[in-house]
């Protein structure tokens, strides 16, 4: 399986037609037709619907289309590193939940960025399965979790920042006249949680914890990944949203309220890396950036 081959199926996938992807990748209809059916030979599977104007992804092209993807990702991060021995540059990619923390990857990203224009940075919003799937894959450098999730395999650096829990709710609901919501409060009111929370039992979450109640006894509406969904959701009154605070506007604009967990529920974060991971010349320089932000925080 060659990696030409792997971009003109990457092509036809996205342009959904072969007639299109030819013209883009500047090589005659019938090259192109013959290497997809070599290809399909080559996997012994069927990887394309074809219709009369357009075509479309099988279950094993679909299956196919996320492997080249992430082939193709480390590919173009290997060539980068090669590319730049002898400077300072290239491709560092980051993942992380949504979280006010990453205001402070952007910061050193400025830096960064300041100091050696030639590095690009790539960002992935994920939760914690998707940006360790990523890590694992190698398609990531480094990933920020949010707990409560098992960071053993990894190398890993704490951030001095905790994220606040609390409900996201229409800006009417009754529970906005409240400065806090407790556990009580949520008796009879359909919530939409995060998946990350409903990964782990109720005696190793702290959110599962502080609800006081097994997942069976809780009034599920939806479930979600990244609050932008979910607080569309919230808006159309589906649910009220177990989430972290700042991560998406509130007040009578927005049509919406977070009133934070009583007594108190933070989580922690960490940035993570593959252990015994060679690091890029551009990623040292992020991680080294980072490292040294930290300490000068310390000492304030």
């Amino acid at each position: 399986m060659e990696l030409r081959v792997l971009k003109y199926f990457l092509a036809v996938a996205r342009e959904k037609s072969v007639t299109g992807a030819a013209h883009r990748l500047h090589v005659t209809q019938p090259t192109l037709s013959r290497q997809l059916k070599d290809l399909e030979d080559e996997l012994g599977q069927r990887l394309f619907i074809r219709g009369s104007h357009h075509v479309s992804l099988t279950a094993e092209g679909m299956l196919l289309r996320q492997r080249a993807e992430e082939i193709m990702t480390i590919v173009d991060k290997t060539r980068s590193d090669f590319s730049a021995k002898h400077r300072i540059a290239g491709d560092v990619y980051v993942g992380g939940g949504e979280s006010e923390a990453m205001s402070l990857l952007a910061q050193v990203i400025h830096d960064v960025r300041g100091r050696y224009p030639a590095i690009r940075f790539h960002l992935y919003s994920g939760n914690a399965e998707d940006v360790m799937d990523r890590l694992d894959r190698g398609t990531l450098d480094f990933g920020v979790l949010i707990q409560p999730v098992d960071i053993s395999k990894y190398d890993a650096m704490p951030l001095p920042h905790k994220d606040v829990w609390g409900l996201l709710m229409p800006f009417d609901h009754p529970l906005a006249a409240k400065k806090g919501v407790a556990p009580d409060d949520l008796n009879g009111i359909p919530l939409i949680l995060s998946r990350q929370v409903l990964q782990y039992g109720a005696t190793e979450n702290p959110c599962l914890q502080w609800l006081g109640k097994p997942v069976s006894e809780l009034d599920i509406a939806a479930t979600y990944n990244l609050i932008f969904n979910a607080a569309l959701l919230v808006r159309s009154g589906v649910g009220c949203a177990v989430t972290l605070d700042r991560l998406v506007p509130v007040g009578v604009n927005s049509g919406l309220a977070f009133r934070p967990f009583v007594p108190k529920l933070e989580s922690s974060l960490d940035i993570v890396w593959k252990k015994g991971q060679f690091f890029s010349p551009a990623a040292t320089a992020f991680l080294d950036a980072l490292q040294k932000r930290l300490e000068t925080q310390q000492r304030l």
